[in-house]
């Protein structure tokens, strides 16, 4: 019943990934649309993002929305590019707001993929070695891999969530991880980007790049110290 149950999901997911594989190839606005979406989050930097945003009016919340997503499920480009975005646009309280609801439906939709449909297909998503590179990163800090992730700007955290999707960890604890992980982030970044510019702004990146890499060490001896104790025991 388990079996059948999981065949329908990965059957149904096939055929949504299948239409919107045929709108995007039949419909020529659609798929220009993406393709551009696509190259301003690949190569136009904050203010090409930003600007492409502005441009949809009353719907440029629905666009960011949807770029975030879009950026989630196909492009490996840190998220924090739509988020600092966001906070120029609409300002740093709603642009906070946008981006983390929107990027935790991202975040969970990578996860569903990866967990039905296996790692042969998130492999075409994403691909064999940067999935490899985020598996050697899960094995180094377990529990707090996720937690960490969001720590770090320049990571994409969507291989992240993939990768979540492919381990023993349960819906439940990858959405309160993700959501609690995040938000401390998504709240500093937006910030940056609603009150600060220039020079201030990049100094402002280069300091919390800084402390990530300190966060990131301080968990790495913590949980070298206990693999050793555990081994001493």
């Amino acid at each position: 019943m388990e079996i059948l149950k999981r065949n329908k999901k990965k059957a149904a997911l096939i055929g949504i990934i299948l239409f919107c594989l045929i709108i995007y190839l039949a419909v020529p606005a659609v798929r220009n649309s993406i393709n551009e979406a696509v190259k301003v989050l690949s190569s136009s930097g904050i203010e090409g993002v930003i600007e492409y945003i502005r441009g949809f009016g009353g719907y440029a919340a629905a666009v960011s929305f949807l770029l975030m997503v879009l950026q989630s499920l196909l492009s490996p480009i840190p998220a924090f590019l739509i988020t600092l975005a966001n906070s120029a646009v609409f300002g740093w309280v709603k642009g906070a707001l946008l981006s983390w609801t929107s990027s935790m439906v991202g975040a969970m939709l990578c996860f569903y993929i990866a967990r039905i449909l296996g790692r042969d297909v998130v492999e075409k998503f994403t691909s064999k070695g940067s999935l490899e590179s985020v598996d050697d990163f899960f094995k180094k800090y377990g529990k707090f891999a996720i937690l960490v992730a969001r720590l770090l700007p320049f990571m994409s955290f969507d291989l992240v969530s993939y990768a979540a999707g492919l381990t023993s960890m349960s819906f439940l604890s990858f959405v309160v991880a993700t959501g609690i992980g995040q938000l401390p982030a998504t709240i500093v970044y937006s910030y940056i980007g609603g009150t600060l510019s220039g020079g201030a702004q990049k100094l402002m990146i280069g300091l919390l790049v800084l402390f990530s890499l300190s966060i990131i060490i301080y968990v790495a001896k913590r949980i070298y110290n206990e693999r050793k104790q555990k081994k001493v025991v």
